[in-house]
């Protein structure tokens, strides 16, 4: 989808948060969004010749998150990615690593470069700010033994722990420890991995062979309708979009990574200057 027209799209659907669109903004859609057709096409995975600019993903300061483990004289990551896939290693956006020294950054462009088009509208980050808060995770139950799954099975193990545990799982008590204990939704610096797609596989980088932990996890939701204990307080109410396509709490950047898994990022503990490793779960 061309840039200009998505950005018109998302301008509409939030201008128009509960009340119908006017006719000229039926007729903006009508020109950006035509009726479907079928078969539909397939988006064009190598749209324009030549170099195609990166989109900002991401900019986190070691001020804001401390467990941020920048290179000597670095206090600054930067993350963009390129909004196409790319087949047949990734089906999803590559992303470009930058590690900055903040004070050394004076020359800001007002206007940085953009691509013409997205592949899908997913690809295409919405502006928002951070509000970095720690937390204690948990493995994913799929790194666990034989031996501490039956425990976590166990409804008498979760009663002694008293009334913090939610008697609503008492038939299936290692679900609670899966939903609330274990890797947290949401962006996350850092942290467990989460995985679902398929088998824990660990990540070892392709320069030295070290072990390389996760550095960002880029989902397509902060939360969904089983994990709804990570929601934070002021969002505890839940609000439900009348249209489709209208902005979400739990997408404020409007990404979606395939059919809603998360982007997971690892990089070398030796190394941050070795190629970092992509994965989708």
């Amino acid at each position: 989808m061309p840039l200009a027209d998505l950005k018109v799209l998302r301008r509409i659907r939030a201008a128009a948060q509960g009340r119908d669109f006017t006719s000229q903004e039926r007729k903006t859609l009508a020109r950006i969004k035509p009726p479907r057709t079928y078969p539909r096409p397939k988006p064009s995975l190598r749209p324009y010749d030549g170099s195609i600019a990166l989109l900002p993903l991401a900019q986190l300061y070691t001020r804001d998150i401390p467990d941020l483990r920048t290179p000597a004289g670095t206090d600054l990551l930067q993350v963009l990615w390129c909004p196409f896939d790319h087949p047949p290693k990734s089906y999803m956006p590559k992303t470009v690593l930058f590690w900055r020294s903040a004070a050394e950054v004076t020359d800001i462009l007002t206007g940085p470069p953009e691509p013409p088009a997205v592949q899908y509208q997913g690809y295409l980050p919405e502006p928002c700010l951070l509000l970095p808060e720690q937390i204690t995770e948990y493995p994913h139950p799929s790194e666990l033994s034989p031996d501490i799954l039956s425990m976590l099975d166990d409804w008498g193990s979760w009663q002694a722990a008293g009334d913090v545990v939610d008697s609503r799982y008492a038939s299936y008590p290692a679900q609670f420890y899966g939903i609330n204990l274990s890797v947290a939704p949401g962006w996350q610096v850092g942290g467990l991995p989460s995985w679902g797609l398929t088998d824990p596989i660990p990540q070892s980088c392709l320069t030295c062979d070290t072990e390389m932990p996760p550095l960002l996890t880029i989902p397509s939701h902060e939360w969904g309708s089983s994990d709804r204990s990570w929601i934070p307080y002021e969002l505890q109410e839940p609000v439900i979009p009348t249209r489709g396509g209208e902005p979400r709490p739990e997408q404020p950047a409007a990404i979606q990574i395939g059919r809603g898994y998360k982007q997971q990022l690892y990089i070398c503990p030796a190394s941050p200057e070795h190629p970092h490793t992509e994965l989708m779960q």
